[in-house]
């Protein structure tokens, strides 16, 4: 009996994906012209915005988290921000990891003794921002999985087994190790970069506004961030509304990566891992 009782919240977890899994094939249906709309952690400045826009324009995106510094609270996955990614939970929306402390892989290093590969990471949040260190393949899939592990503690959903590498640097022996370890990599399509972290003095929001809607075209998959710290006239929300009304005028509409055919395959064969509870 107690062995059956720590299983339990595996097997919900299991089917909870599963019927997940199966209604985004029914989504996909109704929706001809997808596109997948993706916001990475930043300084939460402007989540509050962005998920205004999303409720009003009833669009539903896929959320990548780290725990990164925030422009109040205790980090972006910290206490203070639970009640909004609880809410967002509430509204559909997905969420993957963004690593943990936002670790930015560098470059790939010889590999361990016995054949594993061994990466050199830098963090950009946590207690070791800042330092270079080397990272096992087994280290990098922690600092993946401890992401997802909190996303579901908040917010009672079990996260994608998906990620994005920080600045979508990674190599061939990364991206294999990750999806050793249960996870697959998610970038973006060049179009989908929608330019929120670049420099306002050199790109307007008017010229990022006009070149995103020049050039998306359907399934590719955009992404933003919930605040830069660096840019002076934010992204969001005065290119977001405006954004999704201009590309619903296209005849576009939105999903989830669980919608997305690449990544509902991949969700549907690990399903039943639970790298994230691991």
């Amino acid at each position: 009996m107690p062995r059956a009782d720590a299983r339990a919240p595996f097997a919900r977890t299991a089917l909870a994906l599963g019927l997940l899994v199966a209604a985004a094939g029914s989504a996909a249906a109704t929706c001809p012209r997808p596109l997948y709309l993706t916001f990475d952690t930043g300084h939460m400045g402007v989540a509050p915005l962005v998920a205004e826009v999303l409720r009003r324009q009833d669009v539903r995106v896929t959320f990548f988290a780290a725990n990164e510094a925030t422009q109040q609270g205790d980090g972006s996955l910290g206490g203070a921000w639970a009640p909004w990614w609880r809410e967002r939970a509430r509204e559909g929306h997905d969420f993957a990891s963004h690593t943990f402390d936002h670790v930015y892989w560098s470059a790939d290093v010889a590999p361990a003794r016995d054949g594993s590969p061994r990466f050199r990471v830098r963090a950009s949040a946590g207690p070791h921002v800042g330092q270079t260190r080397l990272f096992s393949a087994a280290q990098y899939c922690e600092e993946i999985a401890r992401s997802a592990r909190r996303l579901e503690e908040i917010t009672g959903q079990p996260a994608l087994p998906l990620f994005r590498a920080p600045g979508g640097r990674t190599s061939p022996a990364l991206l294999a190790a990750a999806r050793a370890c249960g996870y697959a990599h998610v970038g973006w399509a060049p179009a989908g970069f929608l330019g929120d972290e670049l420099p306002s003095e050199r790109y307007p929001n008017a010229e990022l506004l006009a070149k995103a809607l020049r050039d998306i075209r359907p399934g590719q998959i955009l992404m933003a961030h919930l605040g830069i710290w660096s840019r002076k006239d934010p992204w969001a929300p005065a290119v977001l509304e405006p954004l999704i009304e201009g590309l619903k005028a296209k005849g576009f509409c939105f999903a989830t990566l669980r919608e997305h055919p690449e990544f509902a395959k991949w969700i549907a064969a690990h399903k039943d891992e639970l790298p994230w509870s691991r």
